[in-house]
């Protein structure tokens, strides 16, 4: 595995010279009243599903055990189902300064097959998430995610810890494989630069990879990865709107089939601010994109992209809307796509101990390159779970997660277009102050 994390960071501090040497030659005024919000449109960082309380905690250790198990009802073949047991701790870390906030998560683990038990084997989940305040106004993220599991990447978890990206820089997640050892890998990287009261600055970059560690599992899909990098100014018109223009380029390669993508979009964006915990952010423009195989390069194409995001943060109720239309990576497939998406999650408070989490997604994929064989197809998702906490340091949870998939040139999700999948845990956790 490539050391995505590093190499991201290393060519943001590159391109951050010129931002930090207009820093260092000047500060902004004494009248700049606060600080931009980097636009949802072109931040690095996702949305979160935190109530806002929980957004606020910081300074803590925190650790725990957990023992799940899931079934499902078509794990390999039609009418084949399985059951599986894991075994979880993990260690979590937050630690905030006046210059400095990191979260670091880690849990290890092991995934049984109760009838599958070549798929039993070894599981890691990483987060990390660096910001620093380089000057009063220029400000560098760094986060990362990696993840090595057999198990279905599908279900909904009620309670989020992962960083994720923004909404121009998300896979595409809409591929659902039949059981496979995988090995998932997401890294980005960030510097803003806000060098007047109402104007912004930033460049970024993200790196993305999944492998299918043996590719006999999974006849017919393919490894991917994705480089990106992208550039913005945001402009503030009141303390609430800003609108703003993005440069993105990407690189979509699908191995070992030899398919690569080149993006080229450009993008106007709007976001409202109705309160610090609820936004709307638009963006749209033209993309321009080629695709070769072994080489040998089609004609290149143009196809408009659009998209909207809805964030709402509140005391007891989280959710976040999503809508995208854009030149994708395919997720697996022969190549990239063009792709149509839509994503709600919803996380609501019901008792001081019972919380519902609920997910829908619906994503259609359309081959980009005009001569390769169509994988076009759609995918139908929706997770329901409950988190029961009993005392302190107790929790419970069950879950329930159905999904419909139609790629009828894909027999390893066409022989089994439709899944369920039911899954209970139960965790304990400890949480310590730190410097308290």
């Amino acid at each position: 595995m490539r050391t995505m994390f590093i190499r991201v960071g290393l060519i943001l501090l590159l391109a951050a010279s010129p931002l930090l040497a207009q820093v260092e030659s000047g500060a902004l005024p004494a009248a700049v009243a606060t600080d931009m919000v980097t636009p949802a449109p072109v931040s690095v960082e996702g949305t979160s599903l935190a109530f806002a309380a929980e957004a606020g905690d910081s300074n803590y250790l925190s650790g725990g055990l957990s023992f799940g198990s899931a079934y499902d009802n078509d794990l390999l073949a039609r009418g084949v189902g399985d059951v599986n047991y894991s075994v979880r701790p993990s260690i979590a870390i937050n630690k905030s300064t006046a210059r400095l906030h990191w979260d670091f998560f880690y849990s290890p683990g092991f995934e049984f097959y109760q009838r599958s038990t070549s798929f039993s084997q070894s599981a890691h989940d990483l987060a990390a998430d660096f910001q620093y305040r380089l000057s009063p106004h220029t400000t560098l993220t760094l986060r990362n995610t990696l993840s090595k599991s057999s198990d279905l990447p599908y279900h909904f978890d009620p309670n989020p810890i992962g960083p994720e990206t923004g909404i121009l820089q998300s896979p595409n997640p809409s591929v659902i494989s039949s059981i496979a050892n995988t090995i998932f890998n997401k890294a980005a990287g960030q510097i803003t630069y806000q060098f007047s009261a109402s104007q912004m600055i930033g460049v970024s970059g993200t790196e993305t990879e999944r492998r299918y560690l043996h590719e006999v599992q999974v006849p017919g899909l393919f490894n991917w990865s994705t480089r990106g990098g992208m550039a913005f100014y945001a402009l503030r018109l009141s303390g609430r709107h800003y609108v703003g223009v993005t440069y993105q380029f990407q690189q979509l390669i699908s191995h070992p089939n030899g398919s690569e993508t080149q993006i080229h979009g450009g993008f106007l964006f709007y976001t409202l601010h109705v309160d610090p915990m609820f936004s709307i952010s638009f963006f749209g423009g033209p993309q321009y994109f080629e695709v070769s195989r072994f080489g040998i390069t089609t004609e290149p194409r143009w196809s408009p992209a659009a998209g909207a995001n809805v964030e709402w943060q509140r005391a007891r109720t989280s959710a976040s809307l999503s809508f995208t239309h854009r030149v994708n990576d395919g997720g697996g497939l022969l190549s990239a796509v063009i792709s149509d998406g839509a994503d709600l999650s919803l996380r609501r408070k019901l008792t001081s101990s019972l919380t519902m989490g609920l997910s829908g997604s619906y994503w259609n994929n359309r081959t980009a390159d005009p001569l390769l064989p169509g994988n076009n197809g759609h995918t139908a998702s929706g997770s329901l779970s409950i988190q029961r906490a009993i005392g302190e340091h107790l929790s419970l949870q069950l879950g329930y997660t159905r999904a419909h998939e139609s790629y009828s040139n894909l027999p390893i999700v066409s022989n089994v277009p439709d899944r369920n999948r039911a899954w209970a845990a139960i965790s304990y956790t400890f949480s310590k102050p730190l410097g308290r």
